[in-house]
């Protein structure tokens, strides 16, 4: 359950947020664990979308066209769109009607419809998409900047930028991911290969023998009667434990909070996590602050795309202490664990000189750069750790089998 609390620490200042926790008590525990003291704890008002099946969230399964899902490729490609038929001076309604003759997709097509008739009834471009949840706040915020100040085009232009950014981003690490994950899937695949299909064969015909079989070759058997007999429970077994795992994350505070703390920690991979998040804060706070954004909102939404909960905390700290009036740059300091002092450093520079936008901007650029390598090694470094484990287990396995056909061979003799 979700609740939301305001408490101040040792040095009075407040801080307000949320905590999902399983009751009242255990988010007062929680605070007093981080030195809080607790002022007030409510039930936070509950998100009506909670109510609809997760199979129905996930393929769009709801009537309502305001919850339907789509892509982030279909969400670049309307944005790009936009930007190009408002630069060359057509009116939003026109622009809509022209998208919606030439849309093929039909969520896409629902919502454009739903706007367009918006638009012909008086409501604001940033009012109509910010009612549906497949527009991410940050970008109506940045439309709604770009309504006030007449600049439409470059609002639509840095949305197309924040997203083609964040498009990137996730597809060079799952690009880095998939070769590692290939090859734990043929590791898999082997072990279970050579337990169901290969050794059995051979456990016969060392049966038929009489002989003591060598040590490795009996571990060999015994894991091959395992996966044979229980492999379906050990299955299953796994199966409940990743889901176990994930609702725990999303239940128990404590959990969530030590397992995003722990992803930052492991070698090579946490280095990769903590830089991509620092892309992603940095990208969104340089376009949102250079759009006209003010501080404080820029810096929730900019929270709200930080995948790491951990994170995500820490900025929720950040922002408390900014709404009383400390500097960015001294709050990001007091969380050294995510935020290096160079970082801290350029943010400082860019609020004594007043362009924080430039300075993140650039930090954005540098962190990218260094996320990419980070990948890169952590890539290298995984191949070959995952090749010397298939040469292993096809090792062990061959070693086994040959063992005991010399045995064979001696008892023959």
């Amino acid at each position: 359950m979700k609740y939301s609390y305001v408490a101040v620490n040792d040095k009075n200042r407040k801080y307000k947020s949320e905590m999902v926790a399983n009751s009242k008590e255990e988010v007062r525990k929680n605070l007093e664990a981080r030195g809080l003291k607790p002022i007030s704890v409510t039930e936070a008002k509950k998100d009506p979308q909670e109510d609809i099946p997760i199979w129905q969230r996930e393929i769009g399964g709801t009537k309502d066209v305001h919850d339907l899902k789509i892509t982030k490729k279909r969400l670049l490609a309307f944005m790009h769109q936009m930007a190009m038929m408002i630069r060359s001076g057509v009116s939003l309604s026109i622009a809509m009607a022209v998208l919606c003759d030439t849309e093929k997709d039909k969520k896409m097509l629902r919502i454009l419809q739903e706007i367009s008739t918006n638009l012909y009834n008086g409501i604001t471009l940033s009012q109509s998409i910010g009612s549906f949840k497949t527009f991410p706040k940050v970008y109506v915020n940045i439309i709604q900047t770009g309504e006030a100040n007449g600049r439409l085009d470059d609002a639509f232009d840095k949305c197309v930028n924040l997203l083609k950014k964040e498009i990137t981003l996730k597809g060079k690490l799952k690009s880095a991911m998939i070769y590692p994950c290939f090859l734990l899937v043929l590791v898999i695949a082997l072990i279970v290969v050579m337990s169901v299909v290969v050794l059995p064969s051979f456990k016969d015909l060392f049966a038929s023998f009489g002989a003591d079989l060598p040590v490795m070759t009996q571990m060999t058997m015994g894991m091959s009667d395992i996966i044979m007999n229980y492999g379906l429970y050990i299955l299953l077994g796994i199966v409940v434990l990743v889901v176990g795992i994930r609702l725990l994350y999303q239940k128990n505070y404590k959990f969530c909070m030590w397992w995003s703390t722990y992803q930052l920690k492991i070698p090579i991979i946490g280095e990769v996590l903590r830089l991509n998040q620092l892309t992603r804060f940095a990208n969104m706070m340089a376009s949102l602050t250079d759009s006209g954004v003010n501080i404080l909102t820029s810096l929730e939404l900019s929270r709200d795309v930080v995948g790491n909960k951990y994170v995500s905390d820490c900025l929720n700290q950040v922002i408390e202490d900014v709404r009383i009036g400390t500097p960015i740059n001294v709050s990001l300091g007091r969380h050294s664990k995510v935020f290096d002092s160079l970082f801290v450093s350029m943010v400082r520079v860019g609020e004594e000189s007043g362009m924080l936008g430039d300075s993140l901007k650039k930090m954005a650029d540098m962190y990218e750069e260094q996320a990419n390598d980070a990948t890169q090694r952590m890539t290298d470094a995984m191949t070959p750790a995952m090749t010397i484990v298939i040469a292993g287990v096809v090792g062990f396995v061959v070693i086994s089998i040959v063992q005991a056909m010399f045995g064979m061979y001696d008892v023959i003799i």
